[in-house]
């Protein structure tokens, strides 16, 4: 009998505190090869510190986070050598750089063996090509997102790891990543995402977590989370929630947050 595969990426009994403050009480969930999971919940449910101790930015207080049934790197460089890429909700493009020299960051620092032909495939494949020689700074904020994900999906990433992928968008734009983002998961890639888009979030992940002060109050498919009394609850309902990211302003390019 052959023994199932470890999850991508498996988080269980999370605990994170920041001084007398616990930003994450007993948080545990997997996310398989070629699954979409959605983390989402009202601001400061603890969300965004997830992502961080899954990347080793913030140290648990217990727990324990897995990549592949490994212990997760604590460091960037073998982040990426595992496997997992993160967009980030400021998305971290170094404006003055073209938009090439953007996505060739994490190769170089990988030592990809054709690191200039690797990033412009990548580029292709998401309609930026004509835009490789352009300083990233001088795009509009969708473009900017855009390659924000391509310098992620540059490195092939096993897991990946979105930050508020649809903050900022238009409905087109939304769309168009949605397709992306079932397309990466349909290549056997894990995704993780936070996100406040509801619609975006019940149209694209297979399963959904729901944090509240730092706590899971739910798990399980869209339609099963969106029925959830708690999850309505929290909310103060989904409908509103949703209304209210469709029509939030795009956020400025900085690092940070409020997830």
């Amino acid at each position: 009998m052959n023994t199932p595969p470890p999850p991508r990426l498996s988080v269980s009994g999370l605990e994170v505190a920041f001084g007398g403050l616990t930003a994450l009480n007993g948080v545990s969930f997997d996310v398989a090869d070629g699954e979409t999971v959605a983390l989402i919940g009202p601001n400061g449910a603890g969300k965004t510190t997830v992502f961080n101790a899954v990347c080793g930015l913030v140290k648990p207080r217990s727990g324990t986070v897995r990549i592949a049934g490994r212990p997760a790197p604590a460091r960037a460089t073998g982040l990426l050598k595992a496997g997992v890429a993160r967009t980030l909700q400021g998305l971290g493009l170094f404006a003055h750089m073209t938009v090439l020299e953007n996505v060739l960051v994490p190769l170089t620092a990988l030592r990809h063996p054709d690191p200039a032909a690797k990033a412009r495939s990548t580029l292709d494949a998401l309609d930026l090509a004509d835009l490789a020689g352009r300083p990233a700074g001088t795009l509009p904020y969708p473009e900017r997102k855009r390659v924000a994900l391509a310098r992620a999906l540059a490195t092939d990433p096993r897991l990946l790891l979105l930050d508020e992928p649809a903050g900022g968008l238009g409905a087109a734009d939304i769309d168009a990543l949605a397709e992306t983002v079932r397309r990466i998961a349909d290549a056997g890639c894990a995704v993780l995402l936070v996100e406040h888009h509801v619609d975006f979030v019940m149209d694209v992940a297979d399963r959904i977590v729901v944090l509240d002060f730092g706590e899971v109050i739910a798990a399980g498919t869209p339609d099963a989370v969106r029925r959830d009394p708690a999850v309505e609850a929290a909310y103060l309902g989904l409908e509103a929630v949703g209304a209210e990211a469709a029509t939030a302003p795009a956020p400025q390019d900085a690092e940070g947050g409020t997830a």
